[in-house]
């Protein structure tokens, strides 16, 4: 890992994997309201119990949270899952109505808190684009 990796995946791996700790004793209701936002996005999830997918949810944000703070996964497999993973974020926000204004990107009040996290797709696409400029670096000399 390179040492301007660090800062990146230090303070984004610890907030993901504090998230997902803080959802393993989530409610059946807070679980329902998490998987109908996600739905939006996703509607497959609308299949599983809210219990199932609050697992599932809490699970994945500690294993990504765990790959970021772990230096012996490389960046570009740290970075690759986290841009999947806020993808996913970002077209539950896109797909979600009342979280942007009508006709723009610009979040509402409600949508500020999921919108935010585009700053994870801009941290997981610089961990993926550091790999790549690296590797034409050195094509070229």
């Amino acid at each position: 890992m390179q040492a301007s990796h660090l800062p990146l995946r230090l303070t984004t791996g610890a907030f993901i994997l504090n998230s997902g700790l803080s959802k393993r004793k989530l409610s059946s209701d807070a679980a329902a309201g998490l998987q109908s936002m996600a739905a939006n996005a996703f509607p497959a999830v609308r299949t599983m119990r809210p219990e199932t997918f609050g697992t599932t949810l809490c699970a994945t944000e500690i294993a990504l949270g765990t790959v970021l703070l772990t230096p012996i996964v490389p960046s570009v497999l740290a970075g690759a899952a986290l841009t999947a993973f806020s993808a996913g974020l970002l077209t539950m926000y896109w797909r979600t109505p009342g979280m942007h204004e009508p006709g723009s990107i610009r979040p509402t009040s409600d949508g500020t808190a999921v919108a935010k996290d585009v700053w994870m797709l801009g941290i997981g696409t610089a961990l993926l684009t550091e790999r790549f400029a690296a590797g034409s670096r050195r094509h070229r000399r």
